[in-house]
């Protein structure tokens, strides 16, 4: 089972263990399904890439971006309004609520309505919530700097840049939005399934299973 790096294009094997699988190959019929040593056809690659790409482009920036304080002020705010205080009901009262929250432009780099839409609250969450999020913006701090997490309200745990008091940028940056670690499981795939397939023989030989 030694490694050989000579060529980790064609093979990770040495010459003894190639000759020694290139046997149980020829040997082993699977029960009567053989298969031969092909290499990977290209089409298939360029599809498993065209794949990666195509998940990244339809999910950039939305994957992985967590809800902030900011996000719920304005639902805050709309709770003591008249009109929601006069429904009743609570699903028709938070249906009420994102209406009026609707329409607010751009936040953290996105659309404001897609970030309300893919955190949806329910009034109980938002009664819980409510009193954290009052005590920041009697604060006077920067409430994209804080997330909503289950049902706390916390510090963000970025660090980015310098600010003028010389504190961090507590916001998470537009290129991690949950892609770091999808990148991670993508390479980690990627280098196991090459280092499986160069532990095999060579494409270039082909195995002859009952000498044919």
């Amino acid at each position: 089972m030694s490694w050989n790096f000579e060529k980790p294009l064609v093979t990770l094997c040495d010459a003894a263990t190639n000759e020694e699988d290139k046997k149980l190959w020829e040997k082993e019929d699977l029960g009567g399904i053989t298969e031969d040593n092909n290499r990977m056809p290209m089409p298939v690659v360029l599809l498993v890439v065209l794949t990666v790409l195509t998940a990244f482009a339809v999910t950039f920036p939305l994957w992985g971006q967590r809800p902030t304080a900011e996000l719920y002020a304005g639902f805050v705010k709309a709770m003591d309004t008249p009109e929601v205080k006069a429904i009743q009901n609570d699903d028709e009262a938070m249906k009420k609520i994102v209406q009026m929250n609707k329409g607010g432009g751009i936040m953290g780099g996105r659309s404001a309505d897609d970030m309300i839409d893919r955190h949806p609250l329910s009034m109980n969450d938002l009664r819980i919530i409510k009193p954290q999020i009052e005590t920041l913006m009697s604060s006077g701090v920067d409430l994209g700097e804080y997330t909503v997490v289950g049902d706390r309200v916390v510090l963000a745990n970025f660090e980015g840049n310098l600010k003028a008091d010389g504190t961090h940028e507590r916001k998470q940056p537009w290129w991690d939005k949950g892609y770091t670690i999808d990148i991670f499981y993508l390479s980690y795939f990627f280098i196991m399934v090459i280092l499986l397939i160069k532990r095999l023989p060579p494409s270039t030989w082909q195995p002859r299973h009952n000498n044919h």
